[in-house]
């Protein structure tokens, strides 16, 4: 505790004695004055202490000059220059030299100065979103990939495919493959590249699995933002206008759409239900509060039923029944 005190006392006493030069230790050129080292006085221009810097440079480098104290000398000119070159760091040394009392503010601005980004922060931002962007389609286009490998694998869409290939005139003749020296590996190549094809053009991938699309990216949406607040704005202005000011009945569109949001899909979500589920529900009205009601209660109803059959919900029950939180048991080890 007491050395602390004395270490204290010290770093205080250090500050006070060069604060009176106007110095301050540990900061740009420390206990010697940056002005001093390059031979120039504060009102010289910028010229002058660049041929000055240059001047003692050569003068100093440790090639050319074999003092002792030749690097620490070439270092201290190099450290000069580098305050007084930049106009925003030499008025932070000159603000320094005026007002040495003011500690904390000099260490804070010359310490904000080093650390701060000497890249553009645009530019970061701008590589940030350009990568997340590349790592989006390269993820989208393997998971898609392996979608249409898995479907070549499955019996079902290979038969479909070949079926569509050979009505199509798409896919190759064995007979004519042999006679043009193919080998059984090479025929069997081209037959699945066609088959590949074929079942890329016509399957239809929803969800996670979907083709990609470049204007999906991270980057694009971001350009796209502007058109996309401006439709919905024209969207919503029209909507109100039309059902809330004039009462015109909602046609198929707009009864799919207040479903899908009343039931919490998302467009994907709803596209991949089956067309008869989709017209059961837009049948029921749910964007009518009762209806909303009845039909929440109903699923509510169905759900319990459903685990009220279930083995599994049956033991958790019984678990709970006799081993849950509101049962204190001892046991013994």
């Amino acid at each position: 505790m007491v050395m602390a005190v004395v270490q204290l006392t010290t770093f205080y006493i250090v500050l006070l004695f060069y604060g009176v030069q106007g110095l301050v230790p540990g900061l740009y050129c420390g206990d010697t004055n940056c002005y001093d080292v390059l031979g120039v006085t504060r009102d010289s221009e910028k010229s002058e202490i660049s041929k000055s810097y240059r001047r003692l440079a050569i003068k100093y480098h440790p090639d050319r000059y074999k003092g002792a104290d030749a690097e620490e000398k070439f270092r201290e000119i190099a450290t000069a220059y580098e305050t007084l070159k930049n106009e925003d760091e030499r008025s932070d040394y000159d603000y320094m030299l005026d007002h040495p009392e003011e500690y904390y503010y000099h260490y804070y601005q010359f310490y904000r100065r080093r650390m701060a980004p000497q890249v553009d922060v645009r530019i970061v931002i701008g590589a940030v979103i350009a990568i997340i962007s590349i790592v989006q389609y390269v993820s989208w286009y393997q998971s898609y990939h392996s979608a249409i490998s898995y479907a070549l694998q499955q019996a079902r869409y290979r038969t479909q495919a070949k079926t569509v290939a050979k009505e199509t005139g798409v896919f190759p003749d064995d007979r004519e493959l042999r006679k043009s020296g193919l080998t059984k590996d090479e025929i069997k190549a081209e037959e699945e590249q066609v088959l590949r094809r074929v079942i890329e053009q016509n399957i239809n991938i929803m969800g996670g699995y979907r083709k990609p699309h470049l204007w999906d990216v991270l980057a694009l949406q971001l350009l796209l933002c502007p058109y996309y607040g401006v439709h919905y704005l024209a969207w919503y202005v029209q909507w109100v206008w039309k059902f809330n000011f004039n009462k015109c009945p909602y046609g198929d569109e707009e009864k799919a759409y207040l479903t899908r949001k009343r039931v919490g899909l998302t467009n994907n979500q709803w596209q991949l239900l089956e067309e008869t589920k989709r017209r059961d529900l837009i049948k029921k009205e749910l964007w009518i509060n009762d209806n909303w009601v009845v039909y929440k209660k109903q699923q509510e109803e169905e759900t319990r039923e459903k685990l009220a059959q279930n083995t599994r919900h049956k033991q958790y029950r019984r678990y709970m029944k006799n081993h849950g939180p509101s049962r204190m048991t001892f046991h013994e080890d």
